[in-house]
């Protein structure tokens, strides 16, 4: 049976306020982000160039940066859901060697889909004085999603740049727009339409 997703919202700018947003860079790890990795994403390489972008607007703007990454003990029982991967100090885990976080930034190792659950990222938000979240990255519709889902649930404004984001299949990458636009009211926008003013 065919499944109709149902319109989606675009917004070609959304201009942010610098000073209290953060661009939140989701698993651009070995990985996923790799042809090489445990669980590569094939649509990921073409995220990578967008995301430097917004690396690059965010860092001239003064926006803060957070890199997420997956970090996984050796018997994690997600091993049980997903083949091993992002094993913690592994070649795997390691973020893509073109999108290395710079002095100053902040990287958050998480356990779960979630980058907030059992992290610091909520408390290092709010010291930073930030209300908006740009959300970026892969997996769309597991870690970015959850990632946007519980930012919004802590009343982050979120948005999400499409083009700056990856999914194993074009399904599982309109569910993640479609649940972000309708279900946490944030703005899907691109990586060019970001503006950090």
């Amino acid at each position: 049976m065919p499944v109709e997703v149902p319109e989606i919202p675009r917004e070609a700018v959304v201009e942010l306020p610098a000073r209290e947003t953060a661009l939140i860079v989701v698993d651009m790890q070995n990985d996923f982000a790799h042809p090489d990795g445990a669980l590569f994403v094939p649509e990921a390489p073409k995220t990578v160039p967008r995301i430097q972008r917004l690396l690059e607007k965010a860092r001239t703007a003064g926006a803060r940066v957070v890199f997420t990454q997956d970090w996984h003990a050796e018997d994690d029982p997600e091993f049980a859901i997903w083949p091993r991967h992002a094993v913690a100090g592994t070649w795997g885990a390691q973020i893509l060697e073109d999108l290395q976080p710079r002095e100053g930034e902040v990287t958050v190792k998480k356990l779960r889909y979630d980058a907030f659950y059992g992290t610091a990222l909520d408390h290092l938000l709010r010291l930073w004085g930030v209300r908006h979240v740009v959300v970026c990255g892969t997996v769309a519709n597991i870690c970015v999603l959850h990632t946007a889902g519980s930012a919004a649930l802590r009343w982050y404004r979120v948005v999400l740049p499409e083009d700056a984001t990856s999914a194993l299949t074009p399904f599982d990458h309109a569910a993640a727009l479609r649940q972000v636009a309708f279900l946490y009211q944030g703005r899907i926008t691109t990586a060019e339409g970001v503006a950090f003013v």
